[in-house]
């Protein structure tokens, strides 16, 4: 059985120090074969970085996906081509990095068949400030590339951030059958709809984050609540110290017929100093 931890947004420094502290205890309890993490938030709460990204491979993470705030830190767009991390594959031709990726898996890890994993990451376009091509046909696009058609994955993977539920579901929906498993990303807060269809595909409408728990989505509440009640923008500040919430997902797969066949959510708290 091959076994996938997924690891909902990271954000900010205290995300980075809960994943520190969490994940090593997981993977020596659950021994996944590969471990997947959000990472667009990881860099002080908006964006990634070359260091930020290089603490959670220490940590643990083996690859990284994104979504709308991908090029938020505009200097550090060249960690697309130099790390193990995706942005959305629907963004518009032209940008850094590549959307899906064929992740081979050593023998050692995969129980010692080996493996190969495709992840695909992909950006939802309800409620979303810039104009994203369709998910939908992009997912149709990638698997039906002559490059992959012809490959025997152990598993695909998807990574389906986006702001309304009703976008991802259906993303799950189209999807089944032909991936192993549809992770949704971006809100930040874990839903309670984990399945396995029939046909085989693990899902989940948000894998939640990795954060200060006691917030808004990993915010300090006062600006948050200042916003909503004067209608005027302040700023978001993300502590860096106190409670922290680690969520993720994992996911049990045949490793011969790339369908799915456990989902587990995991929470966890952490107090960072």
């Amino acid at each position: 059985m091959f076994k996938v931890l997924f690891i909902g947004d990271i954000v900010g420094k205290i995300g980075r120090r809960a994943v520190q502290q969490v994940l090593p205890k997981l993977k020596k309890e659950h021994k996944p074969d590969l471990v997947i993490a959000n990472a667009e938030n990881i860099a002080h709460g908006s964006g990634v970085s070359e260091s930020g990204l290089r603490e959670m491979m220490e940590a643990g993470v083996d690859w990284f996906t994104c979504g709308d705030h991908s090029f938020q830190k505009e200097k550090r767009l060249d960690v697309y081509d130099n790390l193990p991390i995706l942005r959305p594959a629907n963004y518009s031709a032209g940008v850094p990095g590549k959307g899906y990726s064929v992740i081979s898996v050593n023998a050692a890890k995969a129980g010692g068949d080996g493996a190969s994993v495709l992840l695909v990451n992909l950006i939802g376009r309800v409620f979303m400030k810039m104009d994203y091509e369709c998910p939908f046909r992009k997912l149709d696009a990638i698997l039906a590339d002559e490059n992959l058609a012809d490959k025997k994955f152990s598993a695909i993977i998807i990574d389906m951030h986006a702001e309304a539920t009703s976008e991802k579901t259906a993303m799950g929906h189209y999807a089944d059958g032909r991936v192993s498993a549809v992770f949704g990303t971006h809100t930040h807060i874990m839903t309670a709809d984990h399945k396995i269809s029939k046909q085989g595909t693990a899902y989940i409408t948000d894998a939640g984050m990795v954060g200060f728990a006691d917030g808004c989505i990993g915010i300090e509440k006062e600006n948050i609540l200042d916003t909503f009640l004067t209608q005027v923008k302040h700023s978001h500040v993300i502590p860096k110290k106190g409670g922290a919430i680690f969520n993720s997902v994992l996911v049990s797969i045949d490793g011969k017929t790339g369908k799915a066949k456990k989902i587990k959510p995991i929470t966890k708290f952490v107090e960072i100093k």
